[in-house]
């Protein structure tokens, strides 16, 4: 694993609660000081924006989703026709929706999110 890799996800573990929110004003959603880390340094501005929009797709089902990102080995790539799935879930392994990427430039292999409230955090910033 690169260092860059390692930096990002020490860093990301770094962040507590936020002092102040970033909004999507296409979809009304929120999200925290540190999914806006995530999303500058890792350039995945686009993983916010899905993240959102289908986790508040997903409210009238549970108020908290949790969005599970996975990069699939070269094996379950094979299997499962695809590079990544994400998977949104309502934190108590029921699984409400799950999508599948073909192609994606997202530099870590998992990663987990809350939306709850109409926000979109990082699980140490709940």
């Amino acid at each position: 694993m690169n260092s860059k890799i390692i930096t990002l996800q020490e860093s990301l573990q770094q962040f507590c609660g936020s002092t102040r929110f970033f909004q999507l004003p296409l979809i009304q959603t929120r999200f925290t000081d540190g999914v806006h880390y995530l999303a500058e340094k890792a350039g995945c501005f686009w993983l916010v924006t899905d993240a959102s929009v289908i986790a508040k797709s997903l409210m009238d089902k549970s108020y908290f989703v949790t969005i599970d990102f996975k990069r699939l080995s070269k094996a379950e790539q094979e299997e499962q026709g695809c590079e990544a799935i994400i998977t949104y879930g309502d934190g108590n392994d029921t699984i409400l929706e799950t999508h599948r990427y073909n192609v994606t430039d997202f530099p870590l292999d998992a990663l987990r999110l809350f939306f709850v409230n109409n926000t979109l955090m990082l699980p140490s910033e709940y």
